[in-house]
C-alpha cells in the first residue's frame, strides 16, 4: 500500500495511461479524485475501482474555472491534497508544423501545458501544507522529437523542462515535482492513430518491434512507475524526467 490514504488528483484518468494509473493508485490505497472531460468513461472507472473511497469530477483541464472547481471540491471532500498527477493530454493533429491550424496549436498548448499551470496555481497552497508532490506525464518525444507531430512534441518538451523548473521552485516547500516519459504504449489513442494510417499492419508491427526490450507495453508499466514517483519510496527524487520506454531513449530498434 505505497499510497495508503494519500489524496491524489488525477487528470485524464478515464482512459489510456490515466485509466491504468487510476487502477494502480486505488490498489495502492490512495483516495482519488479523477478529472476528465469524458463523463461516461469516468463513471466506468469509478465503478471498477469502487465509489466508496473515490470521486470523479467532469472537467476540461484547459478551462481555469473548471480546474479551480476540482481543487476546491477535493479540499472540501477530503480536507487536504497530497499529490497531483497531470496526465490529461491530446496528441492530434498528426501534421507538420505549417500544416497545424491555429486552433489545433492552441488546443494542444492549453490541454497539455496550460493545464499544469492551472492545477499548480490552485493546488499549491494545499500541497505546501502536506509537503506533497506533483507528477507530470511527458513523453520521450519531448527529447527526441517525432515526425509529423511537431506541435505535440513541443508540448511534451515544454512539460519536461517545466517539470525541472517547478522542482527547483518548489523544493523550498518540500514539494517534489517529477515526470514520466513513455515512448509507445498501447492505448485507445494510439490504436485510433494506427487506424488512420495508410498501412495499418505495417504501422502496428513497427510499434511492436522498435523498443529495445522487444515489445510495446500496456499502460500498466507506466502506472507502476507513477506509483513509485508519488510514493515515499521516491522521497528524495525531484526534477526527474523518467523514461519508461523499454530503452527507446537509447535509440529505436529497427
Amino acid at each position: 500500500m505505497l499510497l495508503k490514504d494519500k489524496v491524489l488528483i488525477l487528470t485524464g484518468g478515464s482512459s489510456g495511461i490515466g485509466y491504468e494509473c487510476a487502477k494502480a493508485y486505488a490498489k495502492e490505497g490512495a483516495l482519488l479524485v479523477i478529472a476528465s472531460n469524458h463523463e461516461p468513461d469516468l463513471k466506468k472507472v469509478l465503478a471498477e475501482i469502487g465509489n466508496h473511497r473515490h470521486i470523479i469530477i467532469p472537467c476540461d483541464v484547459s478551462i481555469e474555472e473548471e480546474v479551480k472547481d476540482v481543487i476546491e471540491k477535493t479540499i472540501k471532500h477530503y480536507g487536504r491534497l497530497d499529490g497531483i498527477h497531470n496526465n490529461a493530454g491530446i496528441v492530434t493533429p498528426s501534421a507538420m508544423l505549417h500544416e497545424t491550424t491555429t486552433e489545433e496549436w492552441n488546443k494542444l498548448m492549453n490541454t497539455n501545458l496550460k493545464s499544469i499551470y492551472l492545477t499548480t496555481k490552485y493546488g499549491l497552497s494545499a500541497l505546501q501544507k502536506s509537503k506533497g508532490s506533483i507528477l507530470n506525464t511527458s513523453s520521450l518525444v519531448g527529447d527526441i522529437g517525432q515526425e509529423n507531430h511537431a506541435a505535440y512534441s513541443a508540448t511534451k518538451g515544454g512539460i519536461s523542462t517545466l517539470t525541472k523548473s517547478m522542482a527547483l521552485d518548489y523544493a523550498k516547500y518540500h514539494i517534489r515535482v517529477n515526470a514520466v516519459c513513455p515512448a509507445w504504449v498501447w492505448t485507445p489513442a494510439v490504436e485510433d492513430w494506427i487506424s488512420q494510417q495508410p498501412d495499418q499492419e505495417k504501422t502496428s508491427e513497427y510499434i511492436k518491434t522498435i523498443h529495445p526490450l522487444g515489445y510495446c507495453p500496456e499502460g500498466d508499466v507506466i502506472a507502476d512507475a507513477c506509483v513509485f514517483l508519488l510514493s515515499e519510496k521516491a522521497r528524495f527524487i525531484t526534477g526527474c524526467t523518467l523514461p519508461v520506454s523499454g530503452g527507446a531513449e537509447l535509440g529505436y530498434r529497427r
